[in-house]
C-alpha cells in the first residue's frame, strides 16, 4: 500500500503543477480579451464610415471598377483564411479551419479556382500536411495585430486582383475567420470582401432617407470617380482585413479562457479524486499496521500462556 500512496502523492503534484499554469493561461486570456475588445470597437466605426463612402461613390456614378463590379465570368478566387499561431483554444481553429473549407467547396462548386492566403501557422500546418498549396501565408502577429500587420495581408491580394486573370491574378477575394461576439460566443463566418455588395449599404442608405427629409445627396468627384475608388481601394480592403484581424483575436483569447478555466476544472476534480484515493489508501495502510500489531500482540500473548502451562 505504501507504493501505491506515493503514486497517488505524485499525480496530485503533477496536477497540482497543470492546474497553476492553466489557471495563469486563463487569467492571462481573460486580460487579452479586454484589450482585444477595445481595439475590435474602436476599428469598426472607420471600417463602416470607409464602406459608406465607397457605397457613395460607387452608386453616385457609372464607373465600373473592380471594388464595386463583379465581373462577367468570375475564373479565380483568392480565400483568406484566419487562424491563430497557438493552440490551447478548444474548437476555434478547426471551426475557422472548417468555415474555410467550406467556402472553398462553394468556390470550387462554382467553377473558380482558389488561391489560398493564411493568416496563423495553425492553418498553415494544416493545409501543408495535406499537401494543399498556399499562395501567401503570415505568422507571429496573431494574437495581437496592428493595422502595419493588416497592410501586410492586403497587399499581396490588391496585387493579385489588379493583375489579370491569366496573370495569376483574381476576380474575387473571401475571407473565412472568427468574429467575437460576446465572452461565450464566437462564430466562424464566411465573406465576399471584394467585389464589394452594394445592396446592404443602398438598404442602410435608404433608411436613413426616410428618416430624414428625402433629398438623396448629389456627388461632385474631384477627381475621378475612378481616381476615388483607386484610392479608396486598399484603404477598404485594409480596413476589413484588419477588423477580421482583431475579430480573430478576441475570438482566440476567449476560446482559451473558455478552455483554460474547463481545464482547470478538471485539475480540481482530479485533485479530489486522488486525494480522496489516497486518503483511502492511507487509511488501508494504517488498518493493515493495526492489524498486524493485534496480530502479534495475540501471537506473544499466547506463547506466554503456553510456556506457564
Amino acid at each position: 500500500m505504501g507504493a501505491q500512496l506515493r503514486i497517488y502523492k505524485r499525480r496530485i503534484k503533477s496536477v497540482t503543477a497543470t492546474k497553476k499554469i492553466t489557471r495563469a493561461m486563463e487569467m492571462i486570456a481573460a486580460s487579452r480579451i479586454v484589450k482585444a475588445q477595445r481595439k475590435v470597437a474602436a476599428s469598426r466605426p472607420y471600417a463602416d464610415e470607409l464602406t459608406a463612402a465607397v457605397a457613395a461613390v460607387a452608386q453616385g456614378s457609372e464607373t465600373k471598377h473592380p471594388l464595386t463590379t463583379e465581373a462577367e465570368r468570375p475564373r479565380r478566387a483568392a480565400l483568406l483564411l484566419i487562424t491563430s499561431d497557438r493552440g490551447l483554444a478548444g474548437g476555434y481553429n478547426s471551426n475557422a479551419i472548417k468555415a474555410g473549407e467550406h467556402l472553398t467547396s462553394e468556390l470550387i462548386g462554382r467553377g473558380l479556382e482558389v488561391d489560398t492566403y493564411v493568416v496563423g501557422r495553425k492553418g498553415m500546418v494544416y493545409l501543408s500536411f495535406r499537401e494543399r498549396g498556399v499562395t501567401h501565408s503570415w505568422t507571429g502577429f496573431t494574437d495581437s495585430p496592428s493595422y502595419a500587420d493588416a497592410k501586410a495581408v492586403a497587399a499581396p491580394l490588391i496585387e493579385a486582383l489588379e493583375r489579370d486573370t491569366d496573370e495569376g491574378g483574381v476576380d474575387e477575394i473571401h475571407i473565412a475567420y472568427t468574429e467575437f461576439e460576446s465572452m461565450m460566443t464566437q462564430t466562424p463566418v464566411e465573406r465576399r470582401l471584394l467585389p464589394l455588395s452594394l445592396e446592404k449599404s443602398a438598404e442602410d442608405s435608404a433608411e436613413v432617407f426616410e428618416k430624414g427629409p428625402g433629398i438623396h445627396p448629389l456627388y461632385d468627384f474631384e477627381p475621378s470617380p475612378e481616381q476615388v475608388l483607386d484610392a479608396l481601394l486598399p484603404r477598404y480592403l485594409e480596413s476589413r482585413i484588419y477588423n477580421a484581424l482583431l475579430q480573430a483575436a478576441a475570438s482566440k483569447h476567449a476560446a482559451t479562457r473558455r478552455a483554460m478555466k474547463s481545464a482547470t476544472d478538471n485539475a480540481e476534480d482530479l485533485i479530489k479524486s486522488f486525494t480522496r484515493l489516497a486518503n483511502a489508501a492511507r487509511q488501508t495502510e494504517i488498518t493493515q499496521e493495526i492489524t498486524e500489531i493485534v496480530g502479534g500482540a495475540s501471537a506473544l500473548a499466547d506463547a506466554s500462556a503456553g510456556s506457564e502451562r
